[in-house]
């Protein structure tokens, strides 16, 4: 029904990692193009996944269930489903479910969610952020990214549908072309010659062919290709399988790198940005196994100028710095000196009693004089009302604001330096001294216009724990 996408702000040209790393490779060796997109240090998989939902939920119905697909889901043992639904400020009643473990976690829990017999609409998300060894073939193709998708199970597809899932196939196979045990950082990969012919050249074309004869077309009735597998195992299966007219969308990969769990989604959104009404879509989930579906845009569909994905690729800044970036993604140990050493314990009790302001972003506003405040209390904070028990629930996430003054702090710790923050007023009133992100020196100016986005607070590395909260950021 709707779709939101997400790709990390910061873009490290692979020249960058090969200048760095360079030293590995002979002197004569190709210059690799392109660049992959990365998260900052306030990011993760769960953030840009808030980020995804977000864009797809403007406008659109609230949903009942929220299933959130990654293998890089930043707590093993507390729902992230239900971390990400709290932010959004969904209902208490809202169902989750973190789906993990595999490459096609995210092309299950779609199919999953097209079944649904309660007729319950599902937000499903696909979002990655993983790491590569320094120096690694992956750390030259690893990109960042989410994107949501909100699903309506049923028959025919309602008015104003993106597309429609005429059909699906899946194989579980226990084919390893990777992996990553438990309480390791990084992934194993085997050789790629094996993965391409032992692999996708096997398991793929029995399962393509089964969900085309399901939906009742051929494969020449197929216009996009979202096949999230290398160029040089991609073109001669599509080949192969009288896929010639399809286009394949994978231009994305020089540009933003290969997400992951995501990428299916990143290649379908990519796909539906392109596609005209009445085209078909073959999309693929691979990882040890394969999903396969045929989606179909409706032929009445209007043409419109949304283009979540491609915005998403728009908005971008390079990371110049390999040494920050490996800072970032703890791949490379800093001393911050004295300033960095303190307890950041976290209140569990006052997260809990505080999340809907914490983690939703929750204020108040009076009743009687319409002032907006944060945190919501029992007084009015306006001197000329300071009337009790006016206040109603104010969802500030979703509001514009504006810098009214600001400091860029260079004594203060700041994984990237300097700390910058300042007072934030909100439009229609109140106003928060908070944290500025994606904010270099120079770059915030009084009267700037800010939206605001959920991040990574900061870490209790004592107890190995993460705390989130809102931070603006510049439009």
């Amino acid at each position: 029904m709707s779709l939101g996408a997400y790709v990390p702000r910061l873009r490290l040209a692979r020249a960058t990692i090969r200048q760095g790393m360079g030293w590995l490779s002979p002197p004569n060796a190709r210059v690799p193009a392109g660049e992959r997109a990365v998260c900052d240090w306030d990011e993760d998989s769960l953030t840009l996944a808030v980020e995804a939902a977000r864009g797809c939920l403007r406008g659109a119905p609230v949903p009942g269930a929220v299933a959130l697909a990654s293998t890089t889901l930043p707590f093993a043992d507390r729902s992230n489903a239900t971390l990400l639904a709290t932010a959004l400020d969904l209902p208490a009643a809202t169902e989750t479910l973190d789906v993990t473990g595999t490459l096609r976690a995210a092309t299950s829990a779609l199919a999953q969610a097209c079944r649904r017999a309660d007729g319950v609409a599902t937000l499903v998300i696909g979002a990655d952020a993983r790491e590569a060894r320094a120096g690694s073939p992956e750390e030259m193709e690893f990109g960042a990214a989410a994107v949501a998708l909100l699903v309506a199970p049923g028959g025919a597809a309602p008015a104003g549908a993106l597309a429609q899932v005429r059909a699906t196939a899946h194989i579980a196979a226990d084919f390893v072309d990777h992996y990553r045990m438990e309480g390791e950082s990084f992934d194993y990969a085997f050789e790629e010659r094996w993965v391409r012919d032992a692999g996708i050249a096997k398991l793929l074309p029995e399962v393509m062919g089964r969900a085309l004869a399901r939906a009742g077309i051929t494969a020449a009735e197929v216009h996009h290709c979202a096949l999230p597998v290398g160029t040089a195992a991609a073109q001669p299966l599509v080949r192969a399988q009288g896929l010639d007219k399809a286009r394949l969308t994978d231009t994305q990969r020089g540009v933003c790198g290969e997400s992951g769990v995501a990428q299916p989604f990143v290649l379908l959104a990519a796909a539906l940005e392109a596609a005209a009404p009445g085209d078909n879509i073959l999309l693929v989930g691979f990882g040890q196994g394969v999903d396969v579906m045929v989606l179909s845009v409706p032929r009445t569909h209007p043409a419109t100028g949304h283009r979540p994905l491609a915005a998403a690729l728009a908005r971008r800044r390079e990371e110049t710095s390999y040494t920050r970036y490996l800072s970032h993604r703890g791949l490379l140990d800093v001393d911050f000196g004295k300033r960095a050493e303190r307890d950041n314990r976290s209140a569990a009790s006052v997260m809990w009693r505080k999340s809907r302001q914490v983690t939703g972003f929750v204020g108040g506003r009076c009743g009687l004089c319409q002032s907006v405040q944060f945190p919501k209390s029992r007084v009015c904070v306006n001197p000329g009302c300071r009337q009790s028990d006016t206040q109603a629930d104010f969802r500030l996430a979703d509001v514009a604001g504006r810098v009214k003054s600001f400091t860029e702090d260079w004594q203060a710790y700041a994984p990237r330096p300097p700390s910058v923050y300042g007072n934030v007023e909100f439009d229609g009133g109140g106003n928060l001294l908070m944290d500025i992100a994606d904010a270099q020196a120079g770059e915030v100016k009084v009267d700037m216009p800010v939206r605001f986005v959920f991040r990574i607070k900061d870490l209790d590395r004592l107890r190995a724990f993460r705390r989130y909260f809102w931070k603006a950021t510049g439009v």
